[in-house]
């Protein structure tokens, strides 16, 4: 059987995909991941082929129309729910042509496409086979997805759609404790993490004497970052470095350098987090649903702290399960910041609750126990 996996622009949409596409190559199917032309290294490192969907960058679609004109993101939440959806079927349209070309040529059974991959139920639609959507984390895209029936409307149009199809099928990786009452009917999978690894290092497995707080913003961020995560990042590892805890900074290393050199004696570059969150007192983060996931998988109290309104319902999920302390814009202040990580650090009840929301996610199914529902759609 050929599966084509089709992920986005960013390294997270990757990771998400990566376990139960690389549980079916195991099985024995062909796979291919398709991705932004920049993601193919990344595709690479999680060992799969990788064929690439568009050749411009994520940015591209989120700061620019289809007509090349500049946007702006919204910041009334519903809107920007909605433009979030907008962006992302603009890079499922400029992606269409080239994913037609390669299915044609290699002809896929089957098509799974990420939570927001509009790509993937397009192409479905055009070659008339099944489409499966497997989410990327624990984010409810309800209110994203009108969006893209609004961009998508002259693509939609020449398939005879009103709308974008409903997936034939939709794994979910949410843990149970965390899914809202009105989630769709679902084939839950287990989370596994999948981020780029490195060299180990002693320290990146082991507990030293010291707290141990791990922030991030994401695999994104950059220097000239348009969402301002950059600034964001150095701004936490600025506030946390002055506290008597060991502080790791996970970031690519064009960011992590600029941080060392600010910030002396600091650990910061891009780490294996399934490795090093394990040995954390606490992760610090921008709330990316990849990172939250992470972070409970490995039983550890996190302050969520979203960029973005996406974020902020899945991550008020999270902190009213008693695993985390969510700020949302506002409320994310120096004083705020340093009051719940002292909170987090001194209260065991949050890794208490975050290790319960492990154990769940370690009874869900295994990747390798979806592939052959896979092999039935198909």
């Amino acid at each position: 059987m050929r599966l084509l996996f089709v992920a986005a622009g960013s390294p997270a949409t990757v990771f998400a995909l990566a376990p139960l596409a690389t549980a079916a190559r195991n099985a024995g199917h062909q796979v291919v991941m398709a991705a932004n032309e920049d993601m193919m290294p990344v595709v690479a490192a999680s060992g799969l082929p990788g064929v690439p969907t568009t050749g411009r960058p994520i940015r591209h679609f989120i700061t620019t129309d289809r007509q090349g004109n500049p946007e702006t993101i919204p910041t009334d939440p519903v809107e920007q729910a909605r433009f979030t959806g907008r962006w992302f079927a603009r890079m499922a349209a400029a992606s269409l042509d080239r994913m037609l070309e390669f299915a044609h040529d290699w002809r896929p059974d089957l098509v799974v496409g990420g939570t927001m991959c509009y790509v993937a139920p397009l192409l479905a639609a055009h070659l008339g086979i099944p489409h499966a959507r497997q989410a990327w984390d624990a984010i409810d895209a309800d209110g994203i997805h009108p969006g893209a029936d609004l961009e998508l409307a002259p693509e939609l149009a020449r398939l005879g759609l009103a709308s974008i199809a409903e997936p034939d099928l939709f794994i979910d990786i949410c843990p149970p404790g965390l899914r809202p009452p009105h989630a769709a009917p679902a084939q839950m999978m287990r989370y596994i993490p999948a981020n780029r690894q490195r060299t180990l290092e002693r320290w990146m497995y082991t507990r030293g004497e010291r707290r141990r707080i791990c922030v991030s913003s994401g695999s994104r961020v950059a220097k000239d970052s348009y969402d301002q995560n950059f600034e964001f990042l150095r701004g936490l590892a600025k506030e946390v470095a002055a506290w008597d805890v060991e502080l790791i900074v996970a970031a690519p290393e064009e960011v992590a350098g600029a941080l060392r050199a600010e910030l002396p004696g600091i650990r910061a570059g891009w780490i294996p987090l399934d490795v090093v969150a394990p040995t954390c007192d606490l992760l610090v983060h921008h709330a990316g649903g990849v990172s939250t996931l992470t972070g409970l998988n490995a039983g550890v109290a996190q302050l969520l702290i979203p960029k973005g309104a996406v974020l902020e319902i899945p991550s008020r999920r999270v902190a009213d399960y008693g695993a985390a302390i969510t700020l949302l814009p506002g409320q994310d202040t120096p004083e705020a910041i340093a009051e719940s990580c002292r909170e987090l650090l001194a209260s065991p009840g949050y890794g208490k609750r975050a290790r319960d929301l492990a154990a769940e996610i370690a009874s869900m199914p295994a990747p390798a126990r979806i592939v052959p529902v896979l092999e039935q759609l198909a």
